[in-house]
């Protein structure tokens, strides 16, 4: 039984979930619950849960009292796992069952997969398979800024994270990019080299089905590292060791109304989420670690503190690399977006000099659903940044009209904007060519990003009125 075909299994009991009155965003959360406990059975790994707390403790119940059953082993495991992953998996449960008949039919649901097929072609991937699915079902929401893997893996594989070293991603998500950078390290290295010199990993989530989600399939994959259920624009991630990678694709949008502290180690206040997170990969890189940051395109060319962002960023590391993404890559979310690649200098070493930008937008076909991206769309960039991960390899002007030099003299020329452009324009595609519901989506997401630009205002206005 292939991956494709165990998590279609598998998801289609999500349709049991949607009888049972479950909203969408929970459906993962509660499958989770569930395939853990199998999984563990499955892997001999029930050395992990409590006494009472198995799949097979589970289904003793069929003839009667499941659902109660169900509901204090959650609460068991939540509190008395002898290991912390699971004991985080497990962290405030809450099932959103109502009946038990619709339980039962998930757990018979289950059990009734061919497990020793699926350990063998990798849990972890089947796991991965279900996460991508549910993205591919949220029309809006929670899928609207999922990354798409081509993309990641390009990132990754540019970045050629290696052994022994700690790999971030500070707003980790479902752990999409750490996933990839594991699975990068594993073809490159002989499993006896990774078990000498493991990678560490650190993933921080602030939301917590997410954080969920994100432990699970690093469980699943092997991976062992820091995972923090929290904010690392907050103190929340200041015990973390410097990394060697970043890697990360952070919300998009403004920060307004929270009351927990800021940073006070970010030397640009602002209410605006992508430039705090830009400030922390660039901060918190090790002397020679690397990154790569999606960004939406606002933060190339915004005045004020955006600039002086930028300028502050090319002084402290050597920003290297500007890949411009194809629109309408982020399913429902009608923003352009880049990925700034840059390194943070050894002592003696030069920063930002020249910034090569590879222009994949311009006179490109929009990917969305239907027309998808793939691995060979980022193919001619991956050839071009070069071999080098910190993107020091001789480059080619002439190799490739999308791919260009600025020198740093010419950026300062122009304010520090990299918002670089030198292709003319051809024909634009036309807002009706996209589907209606992505159409809609975009203009919901519009006005939520300006509801929430207009409330980070307030909240800066508010704190420089309380400083007075």
């Amino acid at each position: 039984m292939s991956i494709p075909v165990v998590s279609k299994r598998i998801w289609s009991l999500c349709h049991v979930l949607r009888d049972d009155g479950i909203v969408f965003h929970k459906f993962l959360s509660e499958l989770t619950y569930l395939l853990f406990l199998k999984i563990a059975e499955e892997t001999g790994r029930e050395d992990l849960l409590p006494d009472g707390c198995r799949w097979t403790d589970l289904t003793a119940h069929q003839d009667g009292g499941m659902l109660g059953y169900y509901r204090k082993m959650l609460t068991i495991l939540g509190e008395d796992s002898p290991d912390h992953v699971v004991r985080e998996i497990f962290r405030f449960p809450t099932t959103v069952f109502n009946h038990e008949e619709n339980l039962r039919k998930v757990v018979d649901g289950i059990n009734a997969i061919d497990w020793h097929e699926a350990k063998s072609d990798g849990l972890g991937a089947v796991y991965e398979s279900l996460l991508q699915r549910s993205v591919a079902e949220a029309r809006s929401g929670a899928g609207q800024y999922f990354t798409p893997r081509p993309l990641v893996d390009a990132m990754v594989s540019v970045l050629q994270p290696g052994l022994g070293e700690t790999i971030q991603d500070p707003a980790a998500g479902t752990a999409g990019f750490l996933i990839s950078a594991q699975e990068y390290i594993a073809c490159k290295h002989p499993e006896v080299a990774r078990k000498k010199k493991p990678p560490h990993y650190q993933a921080v989530e602030i939301e917590g089905d997410t954080y969920r989600l994100c432990l699970m399939n690093m469980f699943l994959h092997g991976m062992e590292g820091e995972f923090i259920h929290g904010d690392a624009l907050t103190d929340d991630a200041a015990a973390l060791k410097a990394p060697d990678v970043i890697v990360a694709n952070p919300p998009f949008g403004s920060s307004a109304g929270g009351a927990r502290a800021r940073r006070s180690d970010l030397p640009f206040p602002t209410s605006n989420k992508q430039l705090l997170f830009l400030q922390h990969i660039y901060l918190a890189l090790k002397p020679g670690g690397r990154a790569a940051v999606v960004l939406p395109d606002n933060v190339l060319f915004e005045e004020g503190v955006g600039r002086r962002v930028r300028t502050h960023l090319m002084e402290t590391c050597d920003v290297h690399t500007l890949l411009r993404l194809p629109n309408g890559i982020f399913y429902a979310a009608d923003v352009k977006t880049s990925v700034l690649f840059f390194c943070r200098p050894r002592h003696g070493e030069a920063a930002t000099q020249r910034i090569w930008v590879y222009d994949m937008r311009t006179n490109m076909q929009r990917f969305r659903k239907g027309r998808n991206l793939t691995n060979e769309v980022f193919a001619d960039f991956v050839r071009l940044y070069g071999p080098d991960p910190l993107g020091r390899s001789p480059r080619d002007g002439a190799a490739d009209p999308r791919f260009r030099e600025f020198h740093r003299d010419e950026i300062a020329e122009r304010h520090d904007n990299l918002d670089l452009r030198w292709l003319s324009e051809g024909r634009r595609e036309e807002l009706d060519e996209r589907e209606p519901e992505e159409i809609l989506a975009a203009l919901v997401q519009t006005l939520k990003s300006a509801l929430g630009d207009v409330e980070g205002i307030a909240s800066d206005l508010d704190r420089v009125l309380d400083a007075d």
